[in-house]
């Protein structure tokens, strides 16, 4: 089991920036796939990034591609989501999941352990 949190949400105008972080613990860092989702108010849970385990792979949603960057420090154990040009459609809660295997998914259910989420609110 992987324990996450993430950190790093926020209220940010139009156009500005943020970047999030998830801390991991548990599994060995770097010996599985993780992910970003977010979910709006009324709406599903939606993909916007993941990374596969060796870092080499990356998934974006067309939505946020070009402007969301996702990255790792493995010494730190933390994935993060640099978010550029936010947008107010991008207003959500965002999660960070990871998975059991190895892979770079874009599917929620197939993600196993998730942390508690961060708000992120863009005013226009």
């Amino acid at each position: 089991q992987v324990q996450l949190v993430e950190s790093g949400g926020g209220l940010v105008q139009a156009g500005g920036s943020l970047r999030l972080s998830c801390a991991a613990s548990g599994r060995t860092f770097g010996s599985y796939g993780m992910g970003w989702f977010r979910q709006a108010p009324g709406k599903d849970r939606e993909f916007v990034s993941a990374m596969s385990a060796s870092g080499r792979i990356t998934n974006y949603a067309d939505s946020v591609k070009g402007r969301f960057t996702i990255s790792r420090d493995v010494a730190k154990n933390t994935m993060y989501l640099q978010m550029d040009s936010l947008k107010p459609e991008d207003t959500a809660v965002y999660y960070c999941a990871a998975s059991k295997g190895p892979l770079a998914l874009r599917t929620a259910n197939l993600y196993d352990d998730w942390g508690q989420g961060t708000q992120v609110t863009v005013s226009s």
